[in-house]
């Protein structure tokens, strides 16, 4: 229920928007209190009337209003709000959140806000296919915002496909579960992320083409569902997430002491890139060319295998312990050999050779090798893997408990 929760529920432009009356009324019986915010492209779909009615409160729909920007309005209204969702979300309106622009009602509450958001996506498919409206969305889920939909189905223009808003009963659960407490709430979750860099001389290091997406992706998912999450990164190329202690480091023994330094833990969830060997001497300087062409004599030496001290640990291991596989062939049978090598409870074996683009991508495919069998994931966003991953941590650790 969400009772005493206040909501601002800001409704975009798009045939979808005649849902959000009915969003208004469930969100209504279920306690909440609903602010509306109708943009100018919202209310050529839905009246100000209708909405006011539903809803039981004044429309908000323009910045410049006299009497309520005398009292800075639109930052009061930005801050009533337990939860800001937007629904339909338009690629306007997701292009404007994830550009930062302000040039409306309810782009500049957006922008002012310091609630979180939820967006409920509605487009035609080709709109939400589109290489600008997928940049935006991985940007604005880098922002910590959630996302409900888009669903397939058919549309207003006749098309069928991904695009359509989600229902508002789908709404309505994910703005109860944005609101609760959380079902990894007090829980302590390490996530590992990004490549390692083994210095061979002060100038070069040995690395691999991890971004740290995935991990990212895994860290903002454990921590939507209310875990503490310790993140440990090595050099990647995407930001950590807002709301999780991070900790930054280079090499794979930094990242072992950090891990160590995080526990105890619920779980741990070992998604970083760790470089298998470094160079045993680093040289105190650059390493020059020789004129006779000579090349220098690198030794290596095995890194601490991380994974695995976690995994075979005795007092203070983690209830659940995480690991990845990512192999070029051979993928499941490699994992399987992986997991029981290492002792962890679960292991997620990914294909990266270099034609399945996965390996620096936005994308995953994964097949999940637990103790009891193995399940195989369709290809699909790493923030879907994500979510799909978290759900299931926060389910065995209920069971577990």
């Amino acid at each position: 229920m969400l009772s005493g929760r206040r909501v601002t529920l800001i409704i975009g432009g798009g045939i979808a928007a005649f849902k959000a009356l009915e969003l208004i009324r469930r969100l209504r019986e279920r306690g909440a209190a609903v602010i509306p915010v109708l943009t100018r492209a919202g209310a050529e779909f839905v009246t100000p009337l209708s909405v006011s009615a539903l809803a039981g409160e004044r429309v908000f729909q323009e910045l410049f209003d006299l009497n309520d920007e005398s009292e800075m309005g639109h930052i009061e209204l930005s801050r009533a709000a337990d939860l800001v969702v937007v629904a339909p979300a338009t690629a306007d309106l997701l292009a404007k959140m994830a550009q930062g622009l302000a040039n409306d009602l309810a782009s500049t509450l957006l922008l002012a806000t310091d609630k979180r958001a939820l967006v409920a996506p509605a487009m035609n498919l080709r709109m939400w296919q589109h290489p600008a409206t997928r940049r935006n969305v991985e940007t604005l889920r880098g922002d910590g915002v959630l996302f409900v939909g888009p669903v397939e189905g058919d549309m207003a223009c006749g098309e069928y496909g991904p695009g359509r808003m989600a229902e508002p009963p789908e709404i309505v659960a994910a703005v109860e579960a944005a609101l609760a407490a959380g079902p990894l709430a007090g829980r302590h979750v390490i996530v590992t992320s990004g490549p390692t860099h083994e210095p061979i001389d002060p100038v070069r290091y040995i690395a691999n083409r991890s971004s740290g997406a995935q991990g990212t992706a895994i860290a903002r998912a454990l921590a939507a569902l209310g875990a503490r999450v310790s993140f440990i990164t090595g050099p990647a190329a995407v930001a950590p997430p807002e709301g999780v202690a991070v900790t930054r480091v280079e090499t794979a023994a930094q990242m072992l002491e950090a891990v160590r330094a995080a526990l105890p833990a619920d779980a741990a969830i070992f998604a970083a890139a760790v470089a298998d060997w470094r160079v045993k001497q680093v040289a105190a300087g650059k390493i020059k060319k020789t004129r006779s062409g000579d090349l220098p004599e690198i030794a290596l030496a095995e890194n601490p295998d991380i994974l695995a001290s976690v995994a075979q640990m005795g007092t203070g291991r983690p209830a659940l312990v995480v690991g990845f596989a990512a192999e070029t062939d051979d993928v499941v049978e490699n994992a399987r050999a992986k997991r029981a090598r290492k002792g962890c409870d679960w292991i997620l074996a990914n294909d990266v050779s270099p034609q399945s683009g996965i390996m620096g991508g936005a994308e995953n495919a994964v097949t999940l090798i637990t103790g009891t069998g193995e399940e195989g994931w369709p290809r699909m966003s790493k923030e879907a893997v994500a979510e799909r991953l978290a759900a299931r941590i926060a389910r065995h650790l209920e069971e577990q408990a």
